[in-house]
């Protein structure tokens, strides 16, 4: 499938730090991402006069005016509209239900949902994942800042399908949840 015929999108889920936030718009343009989605209390690029966010933009060096974003009031709303329309719903967290990311297949169709820095995705918005993908900690910390998550897990899961950040197309882990007794979230 021609890469102008994926869908890359990223949800952020009540992230509080607008450094976060433009550090992730940062990293979704260099990835190539289709839009990203700011729910909860997610802080947008723009204040809520309309105005461009100074601190915002520092962190993003500007991507969010190349980036196409979205507010969303209703989480849950938008995962199911994503889900109908043949998106696959991956949640980066740390969970009883969780994978190692690296077993993790996007489809050509995928969003990633990052939650909040301290307390994480809610478990009602888990529950409407198609997989949970955690990142494992080999030191003594059990997190890494959003922003990393968000560039670690983004370049492994589309490096998959988006052809030109691998050599080796094809060679991304396990094919798919139905085929590697992945467990689901449900």
């Amino acid at each position: 499938m021609p890469y102008d015929k994926k869908r890359v999108y990223i949800i952020l889920h009540n992230i509080r730090s607008i450094h976060n936030v433009g550090s992730i718009f940062r990293t979704a343009d260099a990835i190539g991402v289709t839009r990203i989605y700011l729910t909860g209390y997610t802080p947008a690029p723009i204040d809520r006069f309309g105005r461009a966010r100074k601190d915002f933009s520092k962190a993003s060096l500007g991507a969010e005016k190349s980036m196409q974003w979205e507010k969303r009031k209703n989480i849950s709303a938008l995962l199911l509209e994503l889900k109908k329309g043949g998106t696959q719903i991956i949640a980066v967290e740390q969970s009883a239900h969780s994978i190692d990311y690296k077993k993790v297949r996007a489809k050509a169709s995928a969003a990633v949902v990052l939650g909040n820095e301290v307390t994480g995705i809610p478990l009602k918005v888990l529950e409407l994942c198609d997989c949970i993908a955690e990142i494992p900690m080999r030191g003594r910390k059990e997190s890494l800042n959003v922003s990393v998550s968000a560039g670690v897990a983004l370049f492994r899961f589309f490096d998959c399908i988006i052809p030109h950040f691998s050599e080796k197309v094809g060679d991304c882990g396990v094919a798919n949840a139905a085929h590697a007794n992945i467990p689901r979230y449900r």
